[in-house]
């Protein structure tokens, strides 16, 4: 038997302002070659199928075609809630999708209820955690101190009670939406806790025989049997050197056959660049970003005026400019209050103003201008 692990689809999340509902029609077309070319038999997604709680119609509309497409195909679709979905809203009409073939694991109740599968004359038992937040899963899994780890811990145990009571040679997949301890999180998973702090070890996941995670946008394999899938889609200009895609996971009745990567380039490439703008203005290394996202970080002693209509000549999908001076380690550190305590006059005072946030000095017509909005000023101010 065949799975596909995915997770993090993140539906209607937009990058810098970009919608990217195009973009992840495009990935939902290779998820479904992948289907067919691998000939999958179960499809997994470990939470975040949504961006937000309260989807746009058109997201909605997406995943009903995906999982029809799916259901049609006579595919199996196992999907947990992540912290970005509404678990009550994404499980509505669960158990009337089971006889499509589409399994809903969103509530506390469901998560020791396995998809039971024909598994070469032995069983498939798929358990679906959703994201547990420790304080409000804590009383419905009798934990006395919540914790990510205690919440997980005893969703887990349940899920070994159910799996004790299945048939000897039972092989188990479980879904987890959560930061295991191991694992390396980007800049796009929001409101993650890390150092330590929110993580699960990995050994609560020992004895299963695949475990597939979601909430990192990496795909990684913390162990053989442990494995992120990562996001389909980059989120972040974090991600940019990630390779997206999926795992396909083959299991037969002796257990865990093989795992490999599936990957699904994106129809948009991201840029980090960095320099001082007259050479990413010029340098032909960087024609290849001309057609990309981009993150560009200046590094001009000065910040140059115009600057990002300037990059968007050549780079028209600048997102997101920065500015890092190469001397700025060199300069003097001094505070606002430091820089302008000693200016001899208004215009002096306007001009130290303009260089703290603009890190560029007023040119000869800016201090011109400066100095006769003064003048008027004063004056106004003497005729009153």
């Amino acid at each position: 038997m065949r799975l596909l692990h995915t997770s993090d689809w993140h539906l209607g999340r937009s990058f810098h302002g970009v919608g990217m509902l195009a973009a992840q029609r495009r990935f939902a077309a290779q998820l479904l070659d992948t289907v067919e070319r691998e000939e999958v038999d179960v499809v997994l997604l470990a939470g975040d199928v949504y961006d937000r709680a309260l989807p746009g119609v058109d997201v909605v509309a997406l995943l009903d075609e995906v999982l029809a497409a799916l259901s049609t195909r006579g595919v199996a679709v196992v999907l947990t809630s992540g912290n970005h979905d509404s678990a009550t809203r994404l499980g509505f009409a669960g158990r009337v999708m089971e006889a499509a073939g589409i399994h809903l694991r969103t509530r506390i109740a469901d998560l020791d209820a396995p998809v039971v599968l024909d598994l070469d004359g032995a069983q498939l038992a798929i358990y679906g955690l959703p994201y547990l937040e420790p304080r409000l899963v804590a009383e419905a899994l009798d934990v006395a101190e919540p914790s990510h780890f205690s919440v997980t811990e005893a969703a887990l145990a349940r899920v070994r009670a159910d799996l004790a009571t299945r048939p000897a040679g039972t092989q188990s997949v479980v879904l987890a939406h959560t930061f295991a301890s191991g694992g390396i999180s980007s800049a796009s998973e929001r409101e993650l806790s890390i150092g330590g702090v929110g993580a699960v070890p990995l050994d609560l996941f020992d004895g299963f025989t695949y475990t597939a995670l979601g909430h990192l946008h990496g795909r990684q394999t913390l162990a053989e049997r442990v494995r992120y899938s990562g996001s389909p889609l980059p989120y972040s200009f974090s991600e940019a050197h990630h390779a997206k895609g999926a795992w396909l996971v083959e299991l037969d009745g002796g257990g865990l056959r093989s795992v490999a990567a599936v990957d699904w380039p994106a129809g948009r490439p991201l840029a980090v660049l960095r320099g001082r703008l007259e050479d990413l203005l010029s340098a032909e290394e960087h024609a290849w970003a001309e057609a990309a996202y981009c993150q560009i970080t200046l590094t001009d002693d000065e910040r140059p005026a115009q600057a990002m209509e300037r990059l968007r000549g050549r780079f028209p999908d600048t997102l997101v400019l920065g500015f890092e001076p190469e001397n700025a380690k060199d300069k003097a550190q001094q505070n606002y209050s430091q820089r302008v305590a000693g200016a001899a006059d208004e215009v002096e005072l306007c001009c130290g103003f303009l260089e703290h946030v603009r890190s560029r000095g007023a040119s000869e017509a800016e201090e011109a201008a400066l100095a006769r909005a003064i003048e008027a000023a004063r004056a106004l101010e003497a005729a009153l």
